[in-house]
């Protein structure tokens, strides 16, 4: 696979929420919006949610997560496999707190809440290990057009570029 992990971040970048895909302990599937928080060492992308919810315990039974990104304006989207960890490190807390998660994290009577002191936040680091993408650089017309041509001579739409990300951090097809 080819790319690199700052073509994902660039077409990641302005999708607020991703869709991030868990394991049940019976097995399902479980899905739930996430937003994506800005770029920190110690992992390719983290998120922020609260402690003793259930997407930390699957997680903690099943650490490998899927995350899908798309937007709407122009079909692109974005699929990200990767391996979850729970982090409760105060530090990285701090380092990648944004103002609007005061919001998700309510004053219950504790003068930290919804601080970056507040007990309550826990980070979930997720290392990328495979990500593929569709980047669409044309305008709307053109895609309807694309479109309209496929259907009417049943070939596929030339829509955009696809690509295909290996892991940062181990060799392609480990």
């Amino acid at each position: 696979m080819s790319g690199t992990l700052a073509q994902l971040y660039e077409t990641i970048d302005d999708i607020e929420i991703a869709m991030m895909t868990t394991r049940r302990p019976d097995g399902h599937l479980r899905s739930r919006a996430m937003a994506t928080q800005k770029p920190a060492p110690g992992a390719d992308l983290w998120f922020v949610t609260c402690d003793g919810t259930s997407k930390l315990d699957e997680i903690a039974h099943d650490p490998h997560v899927n995350l899908a990104y798309y937007r709407d304006g122009n079909r692109e989207w974005v699929s990200v496999s990767g391996i979850a960890t729970i982090s409760r490190d105060r530090a990285k807390v701090h380092e990648l707190y944004a103002s609007d998660w005061k919001a998700w994290f309510p004053d219950e009577g504790d003068p930290r809440h919804g601080t970056p002191d507040d007990p309550r936040m826990v980070l979930i680091a997720v290392q990328v290990h495979a990500a593929e993408f569709l980047e669409i650089d044309k305008p709307r017309p053109v895609l309807l057009y694309e479109f309209v041509k496929g259907w009417l001579t049943g070939t596929e739409p030339e829509f955009g570029e696809m690509h295909s990300l290996a892991s940062p951090h181990r060799p392609a097809g480990a």
